[in-house]
């Protein structure tokens, strides 16, 4: 199997759009591409599409009778490791959503982008092109009904209830992609399983060896972890390092890695019964009558018992298609050894295989084969806190088996975000710390007549129009569409940690919050504080734009709740800090990227079009809204506090001549052409708008005759679906 990825033929450089793009000319250029992903042209179901109500057709009992069937239904073509599908789907699953990462919330099972390169091509992701042609018949029985998201991820689900678990239930709602997500930054390599530890700094050997953010596996091609060891070094220790601080990446603690390690592999085998080079092309590299299909083996039969796929080969326990507490039975009965596969990969086994441990072969009756380990099942027990915890379960079954059943299920919906999202009938009553939980809305909401009457009080606070945007701004830009996390709803705003984030405290949120909680108890109407930022923010646009001369109306839905203390993550909001808002001027610190790429990144996590991020930009700068008031870079106007498109119109002047101010390129100075005074100073992020030519197309427009009007609507809509964008009742 190649490490090295495929060199492009002569006529792909004549036919390949990519390699004729602007990126091939221009690498540094700024790209909107992120921004069109989903234009409602690029799925085969049409804009009118939901698959919430799609899915509401489908009878869930006898989807999963169709799954459980396939579980058993073992095809010549792939025939099923001791005729059971289970561990298989299990793998798929687990595959799918494990390259969630807490860090930017990008990756897991969301959205079946496993279906697209790379991940179809990864090298963990072996043979799985299988498993999803094994399902295809469920999924052309119930076509539009279930997505490929959904049937991938339940699919493994299933197979640990056929096998005897009982797991902690299952949230549908995932709908698919249709087209790569390329803007996931995968690493830096340009090779797979590239040892050359490129996203790493420090060392092993004085603890400080650390991954690069956002990463979250340790190579180019893995979900996780390399199963050799660090390189393919079978040094268990070394492992239990890249072990924590991965697990610890997707936001799993020490106790929710040792159970889904033991409980994951306490199915199936691993492969590798064969010489790795016997292993051909990934599916995406395939030829065309391969229909898809890739790691074609040469290899006697090529699958069965000859199958390849990680190159380690072996079950780890005698018992693989069956719940039980073997995998800790057999790691602690044994004394182990490394040893390698018939593909050359480094495993342990053990020295004497103890009696009752020796293992039914999958495919040859009356075969029996020694249990085997990898570096990584190693770690379990030579690292000292996960050896406590799986002698601790090794003793207690049932704590095992719960926690295992819980951590399963975070893994499978961690990209989900709140559990409003979750569709289907084996959704559990329990709402758990991490789904980032809200109370209810209890009794009647707020009527149209206190809605005014409180736009009225909040109007009489004194509250400029910019500290009333700014506020509710702050409140609902940290959603991110990539896990569904952050937003309005739940006012955590108040909350730790992110009353004390930096941008928020720079901007002089809180004393904000304070006076609209004031507007909130001397009022009878029943309604929570989180709905009173969101509304002081239409309060604000509103008299914004009525200082410009426009009556606009921001529409507002009540119906949000106040979180607690108690119900947020801390840890894991963490996460969720703007340390980069370009809509707000926002930089905390030089990340090495520059400022108009996290603009765009900013604007994708909001599920902002172009034209709402430049009206929202450009508006918010009309308003005076950027973090710290005496922060006037990009404040491209002689009337701050009003909603006016001055912004676009004092950019494009002919009659303005930029300069850098200083030695870098992060800020700049606009002269009067004609007598050299400066007039105003302005960002990179603010720039980027006249010089960029996709985003000088919409500037202009929003500069000229009768432009205002435009960006005064743009605005408003982008501003409304900040604002909702965690309102999931109100959106599928």
């Amino acid at each position: 199997m190649s490490d090295q990825q495929p060199t492009r033929p002569e006529w792909a450089a004549r036919t390949t759009p990519s390699l004729q793009g602007n990126e091939h000319w221009w690498p540094d250029q700024l790209t909107l591409n992120v921004l069109h992903q989903k234009h409602p042209g690029s799925s085969p179901f049409g804009e009118g599409y939901s698959y919430a109500e799609a899915f509401s057709q489908i009878d869930v009992d006898e989807l999963s009778a169709d799954v459980d069937a396939l579980m058993t239904d073992s095809k010549d073509w792939w025939p099923a490791d001791w005729g059971h599908y289970g561990p298989f789907f299990i793998r798929m699953s687990w595959h799918a959503a494990g390259t969630y990462r807490a860090v930017d919330g990008r990756g897991g099972g969301g959205t079946g982008a496993q279906r697209f390169a790379p991940l179809n091509s990864w090298p963990d992701n072996g043979n799985l092109d299988k498993a999803r042609r094994l399902l295809w018949p469920i999924k052309q029985k119930y076509g539009e009904r279930i997505s490929w998201a959904d049937l991938m991820v339940f699919a493994g689900n299933r197979a640990l209830e056929t096998m005897g678990f009982k797991t902690f239930g299952f949230g549908f709602g995932r709908a698919d992609i249709w087209a790569p997500e390329d803007d996931i930054y995968w690493g830096p390599e340009k090779e797979w399983l590239s040892t050359e530890d490129e996203r790493y700094t420090g060392t092993f050997e004085d603890g400080s060896r650390t991954l690069d953010n956002p990463l979250a596996a340790v190579q180019m091609g893995l979900i996780y972890v390399n199963p050799e060891g660090p390189n393919g070094i079978p040094d268990a220790q070394k492992s239990a390092h890249d072990v924590r601080e991965t697990f610890a990446r997707m936001g799993m603690n020490d106790r929710e890695t040792v159970a889904l390690t033991v409980g994951g592999h306490t199915f199936g085998k691993m492969h590798g019964n064969g010489p790795a080079e016997a292993v051909g092309a990934t599916p995406e590299e395939a030829k065309v009558h391969e229909m898809g299909i890739g790691w074609a083996n040469e290899h006697e039969t090529g699958l069965g018992e000859y199958t390849i796929t990680s190159g380690l080969e072996g079950a780890w326990t005698p018992t693989p298609t069956t719940w039980d507490n073997s995998y800790l039975d057999t790691i602690f009965a044994h004394q182990w050894e490394v040893t390698e596969s018939p593909a050359g990969a480094k495993q342990w086994q053990p020295v004497e295989v103890q009696e009752g441990y020796s293992v039914p072969d999958a495919h040859v009756e009356g075969k029996l084969n020694p249990p085997v380990m990898n570096t990584a099942d190693m770690a379990m027990i030579t690292d000292p806190d996960y050896l406590e915890i799986a002698k601790e379960y090794h003793q207690n079954p049932d704590v095992l088996a719960d926690e295992f059943a819980r951590a399963w299920y975070k893994l499978l919906h961690r990209d989900m975000g709140p559990s409003a999202r979750y569709l289907g009938t084996q959704v559990p009553d329990e709402e758990l710390i991490w789904q980032d939980p809200v109370p209810a809305h209890e009794g009647p909401l707020v009527d149209e007549d206190q809605i005014a009457t409180l736009k009225r009080e909040i109007a009489d606070t004194g509250l400029t129009a910019a500290q009333l945007v700014g506020a509710a701004w702050a409140s609902a830009c940290t959603y991110r569409q990539t896990d569904h996390r952050g937003g309005a709803n739940g006012a955590r705003i108040r909350l730790e940690p992110q009353v004390s984030w930096d941008v928020n405290v720079r901007s002089g949120v809180s004393a904000v919050i304070d006076r609209l909680e004031q507007v909130k108890d001397a009022s009878d109407a029943n309604i929570s504080l989180a709905d009173i930022i969101v509304l002081a923010g239409s309060v604000g646009v509103e008299m914004a734009a009525k200082a410009a001369g426009h009556e606009v109306t921001v529409p507002f839905t009540p119906g949000r709740t106040d979180a607690t203390q108690e119900m947020t993550e801390v840890d894991t909001f963490e996460h969720l800090e703007p340390r980069h808002d370009a809509f707000r001027n926002y930089l905390q610190k030089d990340v090495g990227i520059p400022t108009e790429h996290l603009m765009v990144d900013r604007a994708f996590m909001l599920n902002l079009t172009a034209p709402e991020m430049a009206a929202l930009v450009g508006g918010m700068r009309a308003i005076g809204a950027n973090a710290g008031d005496d922060d006037t870079d990009g404040i491209l106007t002689d009337r701050p506090g009003q909603l006016t498109n001055d912004f676009f119109a004092n950019l494009v002047s002919m009659d303005t001549v930029w300069e850098p101010i200083g030695e870098g390129e992060d800020r700049f100075e606009g002269k009067n052409r004609a007598t050299g005074e400066t007039k105003w100073t302005a960002t990179r992020v603010d720039l980027v708008y006249g010089s960029n030519s996709q985003l000088r197309a919409i500037t202009e427009e929003y500069a000229a005759d009768g432009g205002e009007e435009r960006m005064l609507e743009r605005f408003v809509q982008g501003w409304v679906k900040v604002m909702n964008a965690d309102r999931f009742d109100l959106h599928r």
